[in-house]
């Protein structure tokens, strides 16, 4: 059986919503998600993070690309990041790519599946 999973994260990182956005941001979800077929049930999860937490799209991340200079950027590279940050999340998303040595941002990179990053989550 396959899962098919939404993240809504906001387009600001470090943004975090008060609660009653949160709520109709999970009522939101929750209507989109209302017509699946054969009574399938949906979990809406909402989580706020202390730090920036990368939402990634798991085993579909096939390659990233620099913004810089294009070339593709290892995708081990990328694992070795997240697992260094798996348990306090990023203190920043800058970053030197290690192409062309060029600093940027995590959120800049070019996911060919969509990654991001957040302190606030609808998922």
């Amino acid at each position: 059986m396959s899962e098919d999973v939404l993240s809504v994260i906001p387009t600001d990182p470090h943004w975090q919503p008060e609660q009653a956005a949160a709520d109709r941001t999970a009522s939101i979800v929750e209507d989109l998600a209302s017509g699946l077929p054969d009574g399938v049930d949906v979990e809406i999860d909402v989580t706020w993070y202390d730090t920036l937490t990368v939402v990634d799209c798991g085993q579909n991340l096939q390659k990233i690309g620099c913004p810089h200079c294009g070339a593709s950027i290892d995708t081990e590279w990328w694992a070795d990041l997240l697992e260094a940050h798996c348990d306090d999340g990023f203190a920043t998303l800058g970053v030197v790519v290690p192409c062309c040595g060029t600093a940027t941002s995590l959120d800049a990179l070019d996911y060919d599946w969509p990654c991001g990053f957040g302190r606030f989550q609808v998922q």
